[in-house]
């Protein structure tokens, strides 16, 4: 009768253990899949940022000239964030 009964207790306790497991396996491979396909996504954008750069450097370094010849900056400060667009 004892065993009967400790089985009968044991038994869903490990399903339902089981079931908990295969559940959180589950989610851990569709976010996996989710994280991919967000990295993928992420690299197509990196490449897209990667041609307009040309662009936006350019007109950076408009600015800096700009913010030099008006006086805003001084020569030091307009080297040292020049070299800073430049390095990025």
């Amino acid at each position: 009768m004892e065993k009967i009964i400790f089985f009968g207790l044991v038994i869903p306790i490990f399903l339902f253990v089981l079931y908990l497991g295969g559940r959180a396996i589950m989610t851990g491979f569709s976010a996996k899949s989710s994280n991919k396909s967000d990295a993928e996504i992420e690299t197509n954008e990196n490449i897209d940022n990667i041609s307009n750069k040309p662009e936006n450097l350019t007109e950076e370094l408009n600015k800096l000239n700009e913010l030099l010849k008006s006086g805003a900056l001084t020569q030091e400060e307009f080297e040292k964030a020049k070299k800073k667009i430049l390095d990025s």
